[in-house]
């Protein structure tokens, strides 16, 4: 029986091993690709490892345009939804699991039929919502007359603050923690948002930290919204700015793999840094449905 146990890990193992390969090995033929000298791209077979490592397309793709304010444009967007996100999805997260109101579990169920609508779906009228937004963007009281919210940080923010994802990974972590809870704040004196805020958010944070990972990975990599919304090179965001080294004839795949190399960097610590909170948000808002 132990040897059998042995052989069961070992193959567990082997499986988990080659799965993990698979699924890296993308990322390792970027980042070579990175490091390979133009002549080196051009030739007609497919290495993986560079014959000579240079910085060749890291130094060219970041001069190749205004990279710090592309970065900054992200970093800013991604920061701000992330943070307004968590704050809206959970406080209404803490109304559907612990207030009780009428019609609290029909509004429930149609957040989660939202989840079913394809962002491509609703991308049209939101834009027409943000163009025809009033006295912003020299519109006037009726909308119209500007760009409204086209072109803006706002614009890029706005249409991914709220997510029925979101809700409803905070409300199962909600409704995980005992009501007891609740009854001893307010014997206490407290208000229903100082409970919410004292006791309900410290109290979730593997799942506020995961939902706050899943909309800062997805927030960073949004191509499609951004590419509507901006018209402009100081609006544009890092994968936007991607398509610059790329022409109807040629691509410079050395300068894309080298810019998508240090893209990717930021999400990838974010996400080693926060990977045991996140393991825990998963596991901790499926407890109780």
């Amino acid at each position: 029986m132990k040897r059998k146990g042995i052989c069961k890990k070992i193959c567990l193992y082997v499986i988990m091993t080659l799965l993990a390969f698979i699924f890296i090995f993308p990322f390792l033929i970027m980042v070579f690709t990175a490091f390979k000298s133009p002549a080196e791209l051009q030739q007609p077979y497919f290495t993986l490892f560079p014959r000579k490592f240079t910085w060749e397309n890291f130094t060219g793709a970041m001069t190749s345009g205004n990279w710090p304010r592309y970065f900054f444009n992200s970093t800013v967007v991604t920061g701000a939804t992330v943070v307004i996100s968590i704050f809206f999805n959970s406080m209404a997260a803490y109304a559907f699991s612990r207030l009780e109101f009428p019609g609290r579990n029909i509004l429930f169920g149609f957040s989660l039929i939202a989840l079913m609508i394809p962002e491509q779906v609703i991308m049209i009228p939101v834009f027409l919502r943000l163009k025809t937004f009033p006295l912003l963007g020299g519109n006037n009281v009726w909308g119209v007359g500007g760009t409204g919210l086209l072109n803006t940080y706002a614009g890029l923010i706005l249409p991914f603050v709220a997510h029925p994802f979101g809700v409803f990974l905070c409300r199962q972590s909600f409704l995980s923690l005992p009501k007891a809870l609740d009854e001893a704040a307010v014997l206490d004196g407290c208000s229903r948002f100082r409970i919410f805020w004292n006791i309900y958010l410290p109290l979730s944070k593997p799942t506020l930290v995961t939902l706050g990972l899943l909309k800062a990975v997805t927030t960073w990599n949004q191509y499609t919204w951004p590419l509507i919304l901006t018209n402009s090179d100081e609006m544009k965001t890092v994968q936007l700015a991607l398509s610059n080294f790329s022409t109807e004839f040629v691509t410079n795949w050395g300068y894309v793999m080298a810019a998508t190399t240090l893209i990717i960097l930021p999400v990838t610590i974010l996400f080693l840094c926060l990977q045991k909170y996140y393991v825990s948000g998963i596991v901790s808002s499926g407890i109780k449905g």
